[in-house]
């Protein structure tokens, strides 16, 4: 059962970057593509309808970690307590940002709540990335079983790190620049051609895509350098090498269905590259959920951060129930909201 609510919690966390992350993306560029107030309702209703939604996948990853791994959820959020007020924080900015929008007539209040809900999206995307690369890397955990973290030390990494360091922010770059392009991809899938952000849009999406091509190798080898181990579980279980190849793979996909005009394959080629690279991570750390940066051995592991088999097995029945009935109301609220936005839009939050 451990490893059933690893590979949930997994899930749950990709469900919520390829859904959430298009928001996410959308708001990281808001200003580049939409430049006048009528692009800004345009963008706004590319995504208003179901960023709210979307959201569910974090509460439900959160959820599920509290409750299958409770040793995990204790220790994570006394280590990293302020950066997740830090995110918590940008999370409550993008949604006042967004949301009150609509109830401020003002033009300059209107211009501070685009201005809140961008920074707060891009600042978001990175922040996501970076607490990837620390999960990566590993964080110096104290014999009981907890550790703590400063926002960042020297940038160096070693037995005792900051939350950011060279490479974390190596991975909130990366992460930032994925999240763009996704949710330029999904402003291309959803806007209308005529609209000057369609075309904004695109190019954002093609130079995203670009960059991740330098990035993604950069990271890799970064990986690497910071820990060696990580490819262990792919030399046991050679199958686990078809993630990076799945990759590379949606990265020239995306290219090539960008180059081509195909709206529907360069965003599901932006949801492979985000779900093949987290569940390459996934592949690489299992059974560790949280390694240690200095002792092996006090690496928080599924086995001792679980709950008692019992609670697992009882609540596995009501997890599928629960997942059946989200996933008929996202089926039900995409179809309900498909189809083109056009420039004359009244948008989200108009």
């Amino acid at each position: 059962m451990q490893t059933f609510w690893f590979v949930v919690v997994a899930l749950a966390i990709v469900a919520y970057v390829v859904l959430d992350g298009f928001d996410l993306g959308v708001g990281a560029v808001y200003k580049w593509v939409a430049r006048t107030p009528e692009d800004r309702a345009v963008a706004r209703a590319a995504i208003g309808p179901v960023w709210d939604a979307n959201e569910v996948w974090l509460l439900a990853g959160g959820g599920t970690l509290y409750f299958a791994f409770p040793a995990l959820y204790a220790a994570s959020f006394s280590g990293f307590y302020l950066p997740l007020m830090i995110v918590l924080w940008l999370l409550i900015g993008r949604a006042l940002g967004l949301e009150l929008r609509a109830h401020l007539p003002d033009p300059l209040l209107a211009e501070a709540c685009d201005a809140v809900f961008a920074i707060s999206s891009l600042l978001l995307t990175i922040f996501f990335g970076a607490a990837l690369g620390n999960v990566v890397r590993g964080v110096p955990i104290e014999a009981d079983g907890y550790f703590f973290l400063p926002l960042w030390t020297d940038f160096r990494v070693g037995a005792h790190p900051g939350v950011l360091d060279w490479y974390t922010v190596l991975s909130g770059v990366v992460a930032a620049v994925a999240l763009a392009a996704h949710g330029a991809c999904w402003l291309v899938l959803r806007v209308d051609a005529a609209s000057p952000v369609h075309a904004r849009a695109a190019a954002v999406a093609r130079a995203g895509r670009r960059a991740l091509m330098v990035l993604t190798p950069l990271s890799l080898v970064a990986t690497l350098a910071v820990r060696p181990g990580v490819l262990d579980n792919f030399r046991a279980q050679p199958i686990g090498f078809a993630l990076p190849l799945a990759v590379a793979a949606s990265l020239i996909a995306g290219e090539l269905a960008g180059r081509r005009g195909r709206e529907r394959g360069a965003f599901a080629a932006s949801c492979v590259y985000l779900t093949s690279m987290l569940g390459g991570a996934a592949f690489a750390l299992y059974p560790v959920l949280l390694p240690s940066s200095d002792d092996p051995s006090r690496a928080l592991t599924i086995e001792k951060a679980a709950t008692s088999p019992y609670a697992m097995s009882i609540a596995a029945g009501w997890w599928i129930f629960a997942f059946v009935l989200v996933a008929g109301a996202f089926m039900y609220l995409y179809r309900s909201f498909r189809g083109k936005i056009s420039s004359d839009a009244g948008g989200y939050g108009h």
